[in-house]
């Protein structure tokens, strides 16, 4: 056996499992320089991560085989019972098959460690991060993260950015996103806490969907544990670390707020509790571990970089001479080609396919940022005024992804079969 056969756990783990392990590490720099978690690995950990890539969202997958059932047999549930049921929470409408009323059951429940007072203040935070929040997620943890075969490549198996659709999908993340942090976006039946639980039972029925057809000796589960907690990863301490090297100015209790607001998307997301943190130390060191977990760049990562980054320019700016609508989404596409070189580097342009371009709308934010952040931000009602600014900033980026006036709506549920 070689060493190589040891850390990749001897065959009881996938077979992208530390395959690329020292190129996640080469990945890994920036992020130990920048949150000084220290590059040790936690074998437990990795074993844990191993062990994630086979487990699945056990709750939904129970939903989804419900949903599977064929006509007429007892205890099946449909999309529109779904629907309607996430339309009434909190209240539970009568004769709900058994599956879909457990489902509820759960979701509804907060769990006692949610404090109601840091999910507002972890949303206004986030609100406050203006357009800063969409290039960070678009760029460094969705376009960054198609460095690793395994979601990638499920992500085309579906279809999802295909057929011209992948200004829609991206528009679609951050519509979900825009409901999850608004005001009172999570209380249960709210606009945020229906949208994160469809989500949640169209993931389910992903794994329902293509489990048959998916290579689990290779991949794991199509949609595993461990990808979910990379997924949540993304969106809590990757924006933080994000947004900092920005220059926006964020203190200890707001990070620590945003990362409590995210710790409850998580679990209403069906991210095992295991994988449920918010201290962004902790995350961090899983992210880090995450890494060196990570499976090889893929051709599908590929294509879907080209396409995200195409779509830059289809966005809708709202300029009425065609001539300077064009110019801005030129501009637009630009601007985040550089911001993405500057996140992830040569070696990462160049594993995703793309041209490197010269990082000069890092040090454009940067400096914006200063004087927004750190300068105006410190005025009296200056939190105010940077919650309200970034709020619209986030709403206009939203709208810009919906060109034609298309509404800005969350992804039908799948079939389950």
């Amino acid at each position: 056996m070689t060493r190589s056969d040891a850390a990749r756990g001897e065959g009881r783990f996938p077979g992208r499992f530390r395959e690329a392990e020292e190129r996640g590490r080469r990945i890994a720099r920036p992020l130990l320089w920048l949150t000084g978690i220290g590059g040790e690995v936690d074998e437990e950990l990795m074993e844990r991560l191993g062990a994630a890539l086979l487990q699945r969202d056990e709750p939904g997958a129970a939903l989804a085989g419900a949903m599977g059932l064929p006509d007429g047999t007892a205890g099946r549930v449909t999309r529109a019972q779904v629907g309607a049921a996430l339309r009434a929470a909190p209240d539970m409408p009568e004769g709900l098959p058994e599956a879909l009323r457990s489902f509820l059951e759960r979701v509804v429940a907060v769990p006692d460690w949610v404090d109601w007072g840091r999910v507002e203040s972890g949303a206004a935070t986030f609100r406050s991060l203006g357009r800063n929040s969409g290039d960070v997620l678009t760029l460094l943890s969705l376009v960054g993260g198609y460095r690793f075969g395994g979601p990638a490549d499920l992500l085309v198996l579906t279809g999802g950015l295909a057929d011209g659709r992948t200004l829609r999908r991206l528009g679609e993340t951050a519509a979900w996103s825009h409901a999850v942090t608004r005001p009172g976006g999570l209380r249960p039946g709210a606009e945020g806490w229906r949208l994160t639980v469809h989500v949640r039972v169209m993931h389910a029925l992903v794994n329902a969907r293509f489990a048959a057809r998916w290579d689990t000796g290779r991949w794991g589960c199509p949609i595993s544990q461990a990808d979910q907690a990379a997924t949540l990863g993304l969106f809590d301490a990757t924006v933080i670390a994000g947004c900092l090297v920005l220059g926006v100015r964020l203190t200890r209790r707001q990070r620590d707020d945003l990362m409590h607001l995210w710790r409850y998307v998580g679990w209403l997301m069906g991210v095992a509790p295991q994988w449920l943190t918010d201290d962004e130390y902790v995350r961090h060191r899983w992210n880090y571990h995450i890494l060196l977990a990570a499976g090889g760049q893929s051709r599908a990562g590929q294509e879907l970089a080209r396409l995200t980054m195409d779509a830059q320019a289809e966005r809708a700016f709202g300029h009425r001479a065609p001539a300077v609508e064009r110019l801005h989404q030129r501009y637009e596409r630009a601007r985040q080609l550089s911001m993405l070189t500057a996140f992830v580097g040569l070696p990462g342009m160049r594993d995703l396919g793309l041209r490197p371009r010269l990082p000069w709308a890092v040090p454009l934010a940067q400096t914006r940022n200063v004087v927004r952040y750190r300068v105006l931000g410190s005025l009296p009602g200056g939190r105010h005024r940077l919650e309200e600014r970034g709020a619209r900033a986030q709403s206009e980026y939203l709208a810009s992804l919906f060109p034609g006036g298309d509404d800005a709506a969350v992804a039908r549920l799948p079939e389950s079969a």
